[in-house]
């Protein structure tokens, strides 16, 4: 079976659409659920260097794209288990709409393509699960705030 381009999750939250931006787009809200720090400035154009400590401090930079309030949230980020250096990017958006009952929450990844097949499975894989476990943090993160 070929592998998708992108990978795509729709969470229907019980939360205000200002609360799941929050959650998304602040520092303290990133490293509430998605990483345990985040250093620099969420703003088209800027980085942010996220680091998980559960995982070695491993790192990623979030190159900002787009930040469209309440809207569209995108980055784009390093390619897990690509050599150093290399360029390949992935694109991920957070789409926000409101419910009667919330917000509904799209997140997409998309750029699995571009990917050589030696690592593309692998990497879909992994990112497809960890969506999975970082959106279930992130309605825990909601839950509880």
């Amino acid at each position: 079976m070929p592998i998708p381009n992108t990978i795509t999750r729709t969470l229907e939250l019980a939360h205000p659409q200002a609360k799941v931006w929050a959650a998304l787009t602040t520092l303290e809200g990133l490293t509430s659920w998605f990483g345990s720090h985040a250093d620099g400035k969420v703003a088209p154009g800027e980085d942010v260097v996220m680091r998980w400590e559960q995982y070695d401090d491993g790192q990623q930079v979030l190159a900002i794209k787009v930040v469209d309030p309440m809207s569209v949230f995108a980055y784009c980020w390093g390619i897990s288990g690509a050599p150093a250096g290399d360029p390949r990017r992935t694109y991920v958006e957070f789409a926000l709409e409101p419910t009667d009952t919330g917000t509904r929450l799209v997140v997409r990844e998309s750029g699995f393509a571009q990917l050589p097949d030696e690592w593309l499975e692998q990497t879909y894989q992994g990112n497809s699960s960890g969506w999975g476990a970082e959106l279930a943090e992130l309605v825990t993160y909601l839950d509880a705030a």
